[in-house]
């Protein structure tokens, strides 16, 4: 293959990174310099950041998508619960409202306790809740 010479001027720090490569490699610094060009100007490697940049765009989509599931059930979940608990809970008499907003707070207290519990070890409704239903498997 015929070559042609090119004169270049460079950076005096990058001429002894080059130099000093190629005495590591014991390569000519033509060498070094044409794959540096062959590199930068290959499409090859505009393309694997495109596909790279691509491939994590999907996973960033899919992530996304699972979360917008994820925040869908535990939003119809809480909507059920609180249309059940306010049609089945009687209002309370006037008698009992204060020993009732004592037990309220002290039963919040508990479940409040609970939940930093269940985060703290991992243990989420999330994950439970593809075993409880009958036919489900676990998608993660």
């Amino acid at each position: 293959m015929k070559k042609a010479k090119i004169t270049a001027y460079v950076d005096a720090a990058l001429f002894d990174e080059i130099d000093a490569l190629a005495a590591r490699r014991r390569v000519p610094k033509t060498q070094i310099i044409e794959a540096a060009l062959a590199s930068f100007l290959s499409p090859d490697s505009a393309e694997q950041s495109e596909a790279a940049i691509v491939r994590r765009l999907d996973r960033l989509t899919r992530s996304l998508e699972r979360l917008e599931r994820d925040q869908e059930i535990t939003t119809e979940a809480l909507a059920l619960f609180v249309r059940f608990w306010l049609t089945t809970t009687p209002p309370l008499p006037d008698d009992t409202y204060l020993a009732a907003k004592a037990k309220g707070k002290e039963r919040y207290g508990g479940f409040v306790e609970t939940l930093a519990r269940r985060l703290g070890k991992g243990t989420t409704l999330m994950k439970e809740l593809p075993l409880d239903l009958p036919g489900s498997t676990d998608p993660r």
